[in-house]
C-alpha cells in the first residue's frame, strides 16, 4: 500500500468496469473489516467504479470503535462523529459475484481525505507485515479453516433443523448434498481454490478448506468465502451461523489458521534438521507463535462468546503447548503426507475463531512469527498426550480480559500494530466486556448467534 496515483487508478478502475459491464456487472461492494470483526460495505454502480478507484468512497473513521453489536464505544483516538475516510478499491482482488448475479466485489484499502493510508486499516497492516518478511528474503503462505452451522431459516435456534446425523456422518452430507454442490461450484467460479468440504462434528456444522495464498489474498478469500456461505445458505432457505459457540453446551465454530514459511521456492517446515524436519528458521517463527499465543488470543479469539468455545478436550487448543497433528494443541504442526511434505508441511493455530478480523490474525500471526526469528527463539518439548494431562501445562487465557492484559504486555506486538491500531484494538475489546462480558452464557450466544 503506497500513496495513490490518481490518473493510473482512475484508468484501472474505467478498464475493469468495462470489463464487468461486459459480464452483466452492474454495483461493486467495497468491503473492510472493522476492529471487531465484521465485514461492512458502501457499494458504488460499475460506472462509478473508475471514480472511487482513485478518489475514494467516504466512510466515517467512527468504524474503528464498532461493536459487533453496533454500539460505538469511545476509546483514546476517537473523534466520535468527526473527519471521513476514503475506501479505495483493490482492483486486483476485483470479482464478479457468482452468487450474486450483476454484482462484483472488491476488497479496500482504506486512506484519509489527503491520499495517507489509514494507521488502522487491517490490510495496510498485512501489507506491512508481508513486506518486513520480504526484506528477511522469507514470504508465508496462509489459509483459513471456516466452520459453521447451518439451521432453517424458520428455526434460527436449532442447530438440528436444516440436517440431522452423525459427526462427519454421510447422512448429514446427503441431507444438503445440492447445498454443499452449489456452495463448492459458486466459489470456484470466483477464483476460490476449494480443497475440500464435510460435515463436522457439531449439529448441524460443515467445513470449508480452501487452498493457501499469500496472506493478504488468504485474508481477503476468507472474507469473500464467509459471505458467499452466508449467501448461498439463504438462497436454500437455510441461516448460516459463524459464531464461536452456537450454544452453550454445544461444540463451536472455529477458524483455523495454517500458516507455511517459505525462503524462494523452498519450504522451511520441513527438510530441515530440527525436529520433526523443521529448519531452524520455521522453528524459530513457531516459537514465536507459540510465545505469544495469550497475546494473540486478543486478536484471533476477540469476542467475550470466544472463551465459551475455549474449553479442555474440544480440539480448540487451550494450553500453551505445540506437537505434531496433535489436535489439542493450539499449535499443531501438519506434515502432510510423505512425497508432498515439501508443498504440505505447515503450521495450524487452533485456538482462534471467526469473531476475528482475518487481516489482524495473518498480521499478527507473521509479526509474532518475526520476533521468534530475530531472537533466535527455540520450541520446548512437543506434546504428544492431550496437554490437559500434563501437570505442567499453562493455560491459555480463560476470558478476553486476560486474553487483552497479554496483548498490551507484548511490545513485539503492539510496537508492530502501531500505537493508534493497538490501543484502539484492546479499547474496542473493553469496550465489548463492558456490552456483553456479563451476560448468561445462553443470552450471549443468542446474540453472538448470527453476528458475524
Amino acid at each position: 500500500m503506497s500513496q495513490l496515483d490518481r490518473a493510473e487508478l482512475a484508468q484501472q478502475g474505467a478498464i475493469r468496469a468495462d470489463g464487468l459491464r461486459a459480464a452483466g456487472v452492474e454495483l461493486v461492494a467495497l468491503t473492510f473489516v472493522d476492529n471487531s470483526g465484521i465485514a461492512r460495505v458502501k457499494a458504488v454502480p460499475v460506472d462509478r467504479l473508475w471514480s472511487a478507484a482513485a478518489w475514494g468512497v467516504g466512510a466515517s473513521n467512527s468504524f474503528d470503535f464498532f461493536l459487533a453489536t453496533d454500539d460505538i464505544v469511545g476509546g483514546t483516538h476517537s473523534r466520535g462523529p468527526v473527519g471521513d475516510l476514503r475506501l479505495h478499491p483493490d482492483l486486483d482482488a476485483l470479482v464478479p459475484l457468482a452468487a450474486q448475479p450483476g454484482w462484483a466485489w472488491a476488497p479496500a484499502w482504506r486512506y484519509d481525505q489527503e491520499g495517507a493510508p489509514h494507521p488502522q486499516d487491517a490490510r495496510a497492516l498485512v501489507a506491512a507485515a508481508t513486506a518486513r518478511l520480504a526484506e528477511l528474503g522469507y514470504h508465508a503462505r496462509t489459509a483459513f479453516e471456516l466452520e459453521w452451522v447451518v439451521t432453517a431459516a424458520d428455526a434460527p435456534d436449532d442447530p438440528r433443523s436444516a440436517t440431522a446425523g452423525p459427526a462427519y456422518g454421510y447422512a448429514r452430507l446427503s441431507s444438503q448434498a445440492g447445498y454443499l454442490r452449489k456452495l463448492v461450484s459458486t466459489l470456484t467460479a470466483q477464483g476460490v481454490a476449494v480443497e475440500q468440504i464435510h460435515p463436522e462434528y457439531a449439529a448441524g456444522q460443515f467445513e470449508v478448506s480452501v487452498a493457501a495464498g499469500d496472506p493478504l489474498r488468504a485474508a481477503d478469500v476468507a472474507v469473500l468465502t464467509r459471505e458467499t456461505i452466508r449467501t448461498i445458505s439463504g438462497q436454500y432457505g437455510l441461516r448460516a451461523s459463524f459464531t464461536p459457540k452456537f450454544a452453550p453446551d454445544g461444540v463451536g465454530n472455529g477458524g483455523h489458521v495454517h500458516l507455511s514459511l517459505w525462503d524462494g521456492d523452498r519450504n522451511l517446515c520441513t527438510g530441515g534438521d530440527r525436529r520433526f524436519g523443521l529448519t531452524d528458521t520455521a522453528e524459530a517463527f513457531g516459537a514465536g507463535i507459540l510465545a505469544r499465543l495469550p497475546a494473540l488470543l486478543a486478536i484471533g479469539a476477540p469476542s467475550v462468546v470466544s472463551y465459551l468455545r475455549l474449553e479442555p478436550h474440544h480440539w480448540a487448543g487451550v494450553f500453551r503447548a505445540w506437537g505434531l497433528e496433535n489436535r489439542e494443541a493450539p499449535l499443531r504442526l501438519v506434515q502432510g503426507p510423505a512425497g508432498q511434505r515439501d508443498r504440505a508441511a505447515n503450521f495450524e493455530v487452533k485456538c482462534f475463531d471467526l469473531t476475528a478480523n482475518p487481516y489482524l490474525v495473518v498480521a499478527a500471526l507473521i509479526f509474532a512469527g518475526l520476533a521468534g526469528v530475530s531472537a533466535r527463539a527455540s520450541l520446548p518439548e512437543p506434546a504428544d498426550v492431550d496437554p490437559a494431562t500434563l501437570p505442567s501445562a499453562e493455560r491459555l487465557p480463560v476470558s478476553l480480559a486476560d486474553a487483552v492484559t497479554a496483548f498490551e504486555a507484548d511490545s513485539a506486538l503492539t510496537s508492530a500494530f502501531g500505537a493508534e491500531l493497538a490501543t484502539t484494538l484492546m479499547d474496542v475489546r473493553r469496550g465489548e466486556i463492558d456490552r456483553l462480558g456479563a451476560l448468561p452464557p445462553e443470552e450471549l450466544c443468542a446474540v453472538m448467534r448470527y453476528l458475524h
